[in-house]
């Protein structure tokens, strides 16, 4: 009797860890006569920490374009109150968010100051609250396409400027959770266009994509810096193709760097894909992620550990819809496609985040008769490796020593919880530099276990750290391949 109670009880468990592991329905997040678009400029709309998600665009309300957010306390569930951050009579759009810990940040472009300029705010406390305006770039010529991305107390920003005579590649960073910032950094230098950068960074280490011209037809471009921006590598091209590549993202975890972008070669705009297993020293080839003859493109990348997540948007039926699809061994194989929009109307301009469980995609959509803003969730769509082992409550905080250990490639580690609260469980290098999250979500009391695989990661001796309400310990382990 107590075995088929049993069996019962993990058959409705896994009924329902099914139900969730789908994707939501849609939800509209603007309610206007007005246009409301996210950004086309490949930087991310939307940012996720814990159980806050952050969104941004630009909306004609208010007879001309500004930069509005609102936020979701609750992974999603609900949403606050729109929350205009613009405030000039002139164009404000092409925005860009991040988030770090309690730190919001926003850029955009915008020519109150008779040309375009890239400015800038932040809240300190997770969007409750927002600072003034800050310019961050003061010249006679339009800078814009701002991307912005953030790690710790460093916050780093580029940008496209015409400063040079045509355009080029600016990067500027701050190091005091955006107080206060450095100077304008060149970093393409070349007689033709570079254009729609992207960030992404990983502890010290900083990685920029743009579009370039210097081939004649337009190619991405990367250059790298392992000391927060302080120096740079020299440049990379990536792809390599007699016709157009264009709106590269980047997203990096660890060592691990990868880079889509939509490309032309195949007749049509596809989505391609090329990875970093060595912080950008080195590339692998270029793989095609899409195969249709409809166009393809507007690609954003999220990464969580050796897990992808890809939204693009794609015309391959009679609408434009977003579409979906996901890696799970650190971008070797790739599912297959999935629709994540369901209108009738035109989808387009995708932005995709993710935390802990949950993935959270924004898109502009016309299905209302204007462009208004919706968004959708998976609550379990990244796999994070981790699963409760035992439900009895210990009696204190503990974390265990990871088995085995040497591992090669894997590894697991157990931890306890005596009560509810916020855990993070993080893997550093022997410098302290952040290779992974593996926990970053709100627990049961309980005992858990996470898995790491360290499948793209070289040999040597790696940290890990759990940080709870109350509650931290670091413990060390060693990869042997």
């Amino acid at each position: 009797m107590k075995k088929n109670m049993f069996l019962f009880a993990a058959f409705i468990l896994l009924l329902n860890l099914n139900a969730i592991a789908q994707w939501q329905t849609d939800s509209r997040l603007t309610n206007d006569p007005s246009a409301s678009y996210t950004s086309i400029n490949n930087a991310h709309c939307i940012a996720s920490n814990g159980n806050f998600v952050h969104v941004t665009w630009y909306d004609n309300r208010d007879g001309n374009s500004e930069i509005y957010y609102k936020r979701s306390n609750n992974r999603g569930i609900s949403w606050g109150t729109d929350t205009r951050l613009s405030n000039d009579p002139n164009t404000s759009n092409f925005h860009s968010i991040a988030v770090s810990g309690q730190y919001v940040y926003v850029v955009w472009e915008e020519n109150r100051d008779g040309n375009r300029e890239i400015y800038y705010k932040r809240s300190t406390d997770e969007g409750e609250s927002w600072g003034l305006d800050t310019r961050l770039t003061n010249n006679s010529s339009p800078s814009g396409q701002p991307s912005i991305n953030a790690c710790s107390s460093n916050v780093h920003i580029v940008w496209r400027d015409d400063r040079m005579g045509n355009l080029e590649v600016f990067y500027k960073r701050s190091t005091d959770y955006g107080t206060t910032w450095g100077n304008d950094t060149l970093l393409s230098d070349f007689p033709n266009w570079s254009w729609l950068p992207s960030v992404a960074v990983t502890g010290q280490y900083v990685h920029v994509v743009w579009n370039d011209q210097r081939n004649g037809s337009g190619e991405i471009y990367y250059k790298g810096s392992t000391d927060g921006g302080i120096s740079w590598d020299i440049d990379k091209r990536l792809s390599n193709n007699p016709l157009e590549s264009y709106n590269p993202t980047i997203a990096a975890e660890g060592l691990l760097v990868n880079v889509v972008w939509q490309d032309r070669r195949d007749g049509n705009y596809e989505i391609y894909y090329i990875r970093s297993t060595d912080g950008g020293m080195n590339w692998g080839t270029e793989t095609r992620l899409t195969n249709d003859f409809n166009i393809s493109y507007y690609p954003s990348l999220a990464v969580s550990g050796s897990s992808l997540h890809l939204v693009w948007q794609d015309i391959r039926s009679a609408y434009y819809g977003i579409y979906y699809k996901q890696s799970t061994d650190a971008g070797i194989n790739w599912s297959a496609d999935s629709t994540l929009s369901n209108s009738t109307g035109s989808s387009i301009y995708p932005s995709i985040a993710v935390s802990g469980s949950f993935l959270h995609v924004l898109w502009t959509d016309d299905r209302d008769g204007n462009n208004e803003i919706y968004y959708k969730n998976n609550p379990n769509g990244n796999p994070i490796g981790i699963i409760p082992i035992n439900t009895e409550i210990p009696k204190e905080f503990r974390l265990e020593q990871n088995y085995p250990n040497p591992f090669n490639p894997s590894t697991r580690i157990k931890f306890s919880l005596p009560n509810s609260s916020f855990a993070t469980l993080v893997v550093y290098d022997m410098l302290g530099r952040k290779m992974e999250t593996l926990v970053n979500e709100q627990l049961s009391a309980g005992t858990y276990e996470a898995e790491w695989n360290a499948s793209g990661y070289s040999s040597g001796v790696y940290f890990y750290r759990i940080k709870t309400e109350g509650f931290t310990d670091v413990r060390r382990m060693i990869l042997i391949k």
